[in-house]
This record gives structure tokens, sequence and C-alpha cells, in this order.
């Protein structure tokens, strides 16, 4: 499919066999008049020791006007505590919601996110910047939050996010899930809610029903160790036999002996078997969804292109007539939209 640069907005190009998306509460709270909650719960989450440190936090926001307000798929705002350089309180920062629609609690008391520290050396940003200036840098919301222990008060806001959802009737569709990083966030809570359900005796219990749609969900990170919530995802592979759980890992060799590989590389290996996990994307029933790093996205879109598949792209005219092992990032960036059956939440 493809239509002129023209025609491409920040909204997505409808397709006839769109999922049908619940309603979404936005802007609850808002980040310059936002809640004051507390932290429930903080631990690591990834699979091994890690030179990279993420946590599962958990936030208590009983009583305030978010409670219950949240959908799986949409992101809420921390604004850390203190200054910036110029004397001015910091600006909000939004993170994933780690949980399902219900909450941790069943109730939707208790959210959860998946923060990372960032620590990291100052580099040039400009032609003018010293190259010898790199100072020690440290990210200030996510190394704040990760600090926090449980009982210390947090200033949240949201919800935000109104298209990264599960459909209405999630029987409907088929899943392909592709994450990097602390982007398997909302993929833990859509997992949740697909498959785990909620406690017994909380109110969605009544009527939740599992879903039995096939899932593939292919996690990206560049070493074993990184991976988060990988036991979880390994325990509902063993006990689901509709999701199938792939870590791709980039800076290690597979275990067939190939080398490591980035997500799109995994999809392109893939298409090879006709059965196979990717196969799903021949398929009309299927949404994909993408959470994490941007560049992910961009091999994605140039890997369906090249292979032909349609259905969760639109891409400009101007472009389509190019060879696309010629695309450039910017182009793809610019000039590919998703369709309604593709969910992107990249950064």
């Amino acid at each position: 499919m493809s239509t002129t640069a023209a025609d491409l907005s920040e909204n997505p190009i409808h397709d006839p066999s769109a999922p049908v998306l619940p309603a979404a509460r936005m802007h609850v709270v808002m980040p310059n008049a936002p809640v004051r909650a507390r932290v429930h719960a903080s631990r690591i989450c990834l699979k091994g020791k890690s030179a990279s440190i993420t946590r599962h936090v958990e936030i208590d926001i009983t009583g305030t006007p978010l409670e219950g307000s949240f959908r799986a798929g949409q992101s809420f705002g921390v604004i850390p505590d203190g200054t910036d350089n110029f004397g001015k309180p910091h600006k909000v920062r939004l993170y994933s919601l780690a949980s399902p629609t219900w909450g941790e609690d069943g109730y939707g008391r208790i959210i959860a996110t998946t923060p990372k520290r960032l620590i990291a050396e100052h580099e040039p940003q400009k032609i003018t910047d010293d190259p010898n200036n790199h100072p020690l840098h440290l990210g200030v919301c996510s190394n704040w939050l990760c600090d926090r222990v449980p009982g210390d008060s947090i200033d949240v806001s949201g919800p935000n996010g109104k298209r990264f959802l599960l459909p209405t009737d999630p029987d409907q569709h088929d899943y392909l899930f592709l994450a990097t990083g602390t982007g398997i966030a909302p993929f833990r809570g859509f997992l949740m809610e697909l498959l785990v359900g909620p406690p017994a005796g909380t109110p969605a219990a009544a009527t939740w029903k599992r879903c039995t749609s096939r899932i593939e969900l292919v996690m990206g990170s560049p070493y074993t160790s990184d991976l988060l919530y990988d036991d979880l995802m390994q325990e509902l592979a063993a006990k689901h036999s509709n999701f199938r759980y792939h870590p791709t890992i980039s800076r290690e060799m597979r275990r067939d002996g190939g080398k490591g590989e980035y997500v799109h590389h995994f999809i392109d290996r893939q298409m090879s078997h006709i059965d196979g996990s990717m196969s799903l994307l021949h398929s009309p029933r299927t949404l994909m969804y993408q959470c994490g790093l941007a560049g992910m996205q961009v091999g994605v879109f140039q890997l369906l292109a090249r292979l032909g598949i349609t259905g969760f792209t639109t891409i400009a005219a101007e472009l389509a007539g190019k060879p696309v092992a010629e695309w450039t990032t910017e182009e793809i960036k610019r000039r590919v939209r998703p369709t309604h059956r593709c969910m992107l939440e990249v950064y």
C-alpha cells in the first residue's frame, strides 16, 4: 500500500481489518497538579547479573483519582523531587505501565513500571562541543525512581496513551509483540491480561476469560543477563501452548552457533519456515505491537517491505519506487506509517 507524503499524518492509515479498541481515560491527573502516591514494592527484574540495572517498581495509587483509571498499554507520569540545573522543578517523565488493567492487586490500586538506571558519560552533541569533555552523566528520573523504597512518596500523573491497547475482543486477533529492553513493560501487562487473569474474588475475575489466540513475543536484548521478566515469560510459555517466547540476543552467539541478531533479523530468519513462529505475519487477524528503541521499528518496517508483507504499514509513493535496500533511516521514519494493525510505542 502506498500514498503520497502529503497524505501521511501522525494518525495511522485506516485498515478495514483494524481492531476495535476500548475507550481509554486520558489525563485524569495533569502533570502540573500531580497526586501523591507511595512506592509499594521495588525489585530487580533482570534475568542475571548484568552491567545494567532495571527494576520492577510498584506504586500504590489508592484513594487518588488514578485508582482504577488505567488500561494495560498506557503510560503514566512521574515528577521527581527536587529541581533542575536552573532551579526549576523537574519536568514529568512518562513510564509504560507494566500491569494489566486491574493492576497488580486486582482492583487497580497498585500499578507497576520498569525503570532502568541511566549511568553514562557525556558525549558531544554539537560540532562545537569539546570531545575531551566527558564527565559522568546520570539520568534524573529513572535513577531517582530506582532509589525509592517502599513507603516513599512519589508524584504521579496520567493516564497517557489511547492506541497502544488490546482490542475489546482479544480472541478476534492474533498477536506479534516486539520488544527491546524496557519496552517489555506493556507486554507484561498484556500477557497478565490475556493469559493469567485477575486474582480470584476481584471484580474483573467474574467476567474474565483466557485468550486462546496465537501470541508470539520477540524480546530483544544485548545479553542474556539483560532479559527482563524472563522467569515469568518462560513460565507462561511452558503453561500456555498458544504463547511462544523468543529471547533474541544481539551480542552473544545463538544456541545453534549462529551470530547474535536483532529483532528484525530474528523475524527474517524465521520467515523461511512456512509454519514457523512468524507465519502469523501473513494472516489478516494479526496485530503487531512494537515497544522499545526506535531503531527496532526502522529495521522491522524495512524488512516487511523487502518481504512484500502488507497490512501493517503504508509507504509513501516517493519511497515505494526506490529499492528497499537503499531506504535511509530518516526516509523510513518520515515516509513509512503504521496502519491500525500496527501499534508503536518507540523512543
